[in-house]
């Protein structure tokens, strides 16, 4: 059967890493899970609460955008939060953050486009935009600036900038000034600017800060997944412009319908929990803490300390050029799983690898040990 060439994007390695530890598992092992960015608590009490009470309703459809009181609830986050008073006619509820992306890039970019991302960042940026024919272009970042992009790091003929803050899989993120500065000079080349914001309420001493503080010029993408806990659920929104948000509605009718109806009465009961989030948070800055106390002493200490999320990104070119065969290796022999940088970063990635840290904190202390004894006996 006749195949198009946009479909061959590349597999997500994070994923098949997953499928290895899966079948390791399978087989009897007790694999220590580093390698995915998934919390592991679960949606907040209330957020299950409320979809049980609904289920006794019918859950059809809803309109293409989203449910209006949730609409109203992420708008309000955004007061809560950042302080900005945000129109929630301009909130787009998502089928995850992914359905963001798609709705985004769609909305914005033509077949032929070229659109600038950091790199190391979130792979499937890249392929999403391939398989929109529509060609990503490299922003490669350096540890000095701890792998987030500068102005100077922009091309000038690009149609569209993609940043991150916190980064995947850096967890660095970008400040008010250094925001400023990369949203001017998107509004120099013309180029549309996507906020990636999906790691918000994730930090670790000062809060992130929101592209929406900066500048109205901007898509921002957010997600239920990360700070909710929510990542099944496939839940997620985004802050257009006032101008763009009938384009994502007419695009969102047909390729979506609507996100899913249940995900969307949760997701609006997630809003209001504060006390089990926060308490999730103080696990990651926990965990945080225990892998820049112990990955130095076990050989892995050229990182840079992630701001938020709950990733550490290591540089093991000391170790390898491989890092694919090294994850692999260090799946083999220490039952951890943990992701190749290749994902992240095409060029340099075969010397770099992410460790997550959203799991429990006893889980992370017998992965830092196992490590430490596949490290000792390399």
């Amino acid at each position: 059967m006749r195949r198009s060439t946009r479909g061959q994007v590349d597999p997500f390695i994070v994923m098949d890493v997953m499928e290895a530890a899966r079948a390791a598992e399978a087989a009897g092992r007790h694999i220590i899970h580093m390698e995915v960015g998934q919390p592991s608590v679960g949606a907040p009490q209330a957020a299950r609460d409320a979809l049980a009470a609904a289920l006794d309703q019918p859950l059809g459809y809803t309109v293409a955008l989203g449910l209006p009181a949730l609409r109203q609830g992420i708008a309000d986050l955004y007061r809560r939060w950042y302080g900005v008073d945000l129109d929630p006619g301009r909130v787009v509820v998502t089928a995850g953050s992914s359905g963001a992306f798609i709705l985004a890039f769609a909305a914005l970019f033509d077949a032929g486009d070229r659109v600038a991302l950091g790199e190391p960042g979130y792979p499937s940026y890249r392929q999403i935009l391939r398989a929109m024919s529509v060609d990503p272009v490299p922003m490669p970042t350096a540890p000095e600036n701890r792998y987030q992009p500068v102005s100077a790091d922009i091309p000038d003929d690009v149609q569209g900038i993609i940043l991150a803050s916190p980064g995947n899989p850096s967890g660095t993120m970008l400040g008010r000034d250094q925001l400023q500065a990369l949203a001017q000079a998107a509004t120099v080349r013309d180029a549309a600017l996507i906020s990636d914001e999906i790691y918000h309420g994730l930090s670790y001493g000062a809060r992130a800060v929101s592209a929406l503080e900066v500048t109205d010029d901007v898509v921002v993408v957010n997600s239920f997944s990360k700070y909710f806990g929510m990542t099944g659920w496939r839940i997620g929104w985004m802050v257009v412009p006032p101008d763009l948000v009938r384009t994502i509605e007419r695009i969102a009718q047909n390729m979506f319908i609507c996100p899913p109806h249940a995900s969307q009465i949760a997701a609006l009961a997630a809003l209001d929990v504060t006390a089990e989030a926060e308490a999730n948070l103080a696990v990651y800055a926990a965990n945080r803490q225990l892998m820049l106390d112990r990955l130095p002493r076990i050989g892995l200490d050229r990182i840079a300390p992630p701001d938020g999320a709950f990733y550490i990104y290591a540089d093991v070119s000391e170790l390898t050029d491989d890092s694919r065969a090294l994850a692999a290796e260090i799946l083999d022999r220490a039952g951890v799983a943990v992701t190749p940088g290749l994902d992240f970063d095409p060029v340099r990635g075969g010397r770099t690898l992410r460790l997550s840290y959203a799991r429990a904190t006893v889980e992370i202390e017998e992965g830092l040990d196992r490590l430490s004894r596949f490290m000792a006996g390399r």
